[in-house]
């Protein structure tokens, strides 16, 4: 593993979908003495970013090629069919396969869910769309619909378009990639903030004031002296003494008064 100081600042690549800010403003508060720079790169770009160096580490969707990256799978997302607002879909909460028998499906070339070219369902498009943006404006053309990662859906929202999940439809995985031979101790830092570590665990080591300073310790009670206990134990004494001594004052004074004989007459 390297230095730390080696890397002057940390690239790190994403893709469309993919929302970077809440881990970046982690990184900017455990490490303010390096740069994040965050690099937005096309879905299709993401693994080859990572695997050609451009980019220190990379939030990118699976697959990607094991042998050479490392990945650390964050979270799958729902795929949804989007479509005009008022396509007879709209009427459904959730769409399976088999309702888009009828529809022009799009299958873009920068498609995200991996479909097989035999696997798509519906009727194919004359040609597939360049790109998932060109593919989302075919479909507010009425022309048809558009399979996509819940995330690009809203990515790419319009007021005249909606969307519904859709039930059995594969789904595509985010990770952190990098290479396996550049797991410097930055990758590693980026690794523990979106796992979540701590600043203070073991393996997440930021630079921040936090990490430096050790956590306040509980303090002790100072012992008492040896003549406070001294003086402490007296005035007991003294008090249980001095209230023996008062009862005895009210004992002989009623035993007085008993005694006293009476006035004769």
């Amino acid at each position: 593993m390297t230095d730390m100081q080696v890397n002057p600042s940390f690239r790190l690549a994403y893709v469309p979908g993919v929302t970077p800010g809440k881990w970046a403003r982690v990184w900017v508060e455990r490490l303010p003495d390096v740069p994040l720079d965050l690099v937005a790169v096309p879905s299709e770009e993401g693994e080859r970013t990572v695997r050609e160096g451009s980019a220190d580490a990379g939030l990118i969707r699976l697959p990607v090629d094991k042998d050479v990256l490392s990945a650390i799978p964050l979270y799958t997302e729902t795929t949804v069919v989007v479509f005009p607002k008022d396509h007879w879909l709209a009427a459904a909460e959730e769409v399976t396969l088999d309702d888009l028998a009828e529809d022009v499906v799009f299958h873009p070339l920068d498609d995200t869910l991996g479909w097989a070219a035999d696997a798509l369902p519906g009727r194919p498009a004359i040609e597939r769309p360049a790109t998932t943006a060109d593919a989302i404006e075919l479909v507010a053309a009425n022309v048809g619909v558009l399979l996509v990662p819940q995330s690009l859906a809203r990515l790419h929202h319009r007021r005249d378009l909606t969307y519904r999940p859709v039930v059995e439809a594969p789904q595509s995985q985010v990770a952190l990639s990098w290479l396996q031979e550049r797991t410097t101790d930055l990758v590693e830092e980026f690794i523990g903030i979106v796992r979540g570590r701590t600043v203070n665990s073991s393996r997440g080591r930021g630079t921040g004031q936090a990490a430096a300073v050790p956590a306040a310790q509980p303090k002790k009670a100072a012992p008492r002296k040896p003549q406070q206990q001294k003086a402490g134990g007296q005035q007991r004494a003294g008090g249980q003494k001095g209230g023996a001594q008062k009862g005895g004052a009210r004992g002989g004074a009623a035993a007085a008064r008993r005694g006293k004989p009476k006035r004769r007459s």
